[in-house]
């Protein structure tokens, strides 16, 4: 009997306080809509670029060689003769020039050239590249490139790769104690110069 009524008594008061269980009602209800704003602003992983910038760099006698570069992929396109036009200016690579500096005077194909940063573009071709380097490097693919800033120019034969690059890859190694070898791979195509510390 006692139990009976201590349980009306419960039911009575619960009856007669309507607004706590609105309260508690709406207070649960604040609680998902802020956990379902939170998952809504939650910020997305930023996706990674298709041309990442990047950099290739050696050391030869002390002299400090590096390139800074962005490197697309191939992603199943023809990429020379398609992508990349043949006989026309390329900035050998995305986005910004790509650029190469040098901590020493240098030769290259017996001309010689400053230390300092320079643009390097080329002009691909079926059967042979010509490589470039230009007084000005800051720029936007090759859309302010002038001819008549070329500091030097030389020709260079294509090698066929065995083995596909996905990805525009620049390497700069030592070849001896003043040279390095610099070389651009791409797809199925490979280039390389040396170039030769002055001093």
């Amino acid at each position: 009997m006692k139990i009976k009524i201590l349980a009306l008594a419960l039911v009575a008061v619960a009856a007669c306080n309507p607004k706590e269980k609105e309260n508690h009602d709406m207070d649960h209800m604040e609680q998902e809509m802020e956990a379902e704003s939170h998952e809504m602003h939650e910020e997305k992983p930023a996706e990674a670029p298709k041309s990442p910038r990047t950099t290739a760099m050696a050391i030869t006698g002390g002299n400090h060689i590096h390139i800074d570069y962005s490197s697309p992929s191939a992603r199943s396109r023809q990429i020379f003769g398609g992508l990349v036009a043949y006989d026309e200016v390329w900035v050998t690579g995305a986005h910004k020039a790509t650029t190469i500096k040098f901590d020493q005077d240098v030769l290259i194909d017996g001309k010689e050239l400053k230390s300092g940063k320079y643009g390097l573009f080329t002009i691909p071709g079926k059967d042979e590249w010509t490589v470039i380097l230009n007084q000005d490097w800051d720029m936007h693919l090759a859309d302010d490139y002038k001819d008549a800033n070329d500091i030097i120019r030389i020709k260079v034969k294509p090698e066929t790769l065995n083995e596909t690059a996905e990805a525009l890859t620049f390497d700069v190694k030592e070849k001896d104690a003043k040279t390095t070898t610099i070389a651009m791979s791409w797809d199925k195509t490979k280039i390389s110069f040396d170039v030769v510390n002055a001093n």
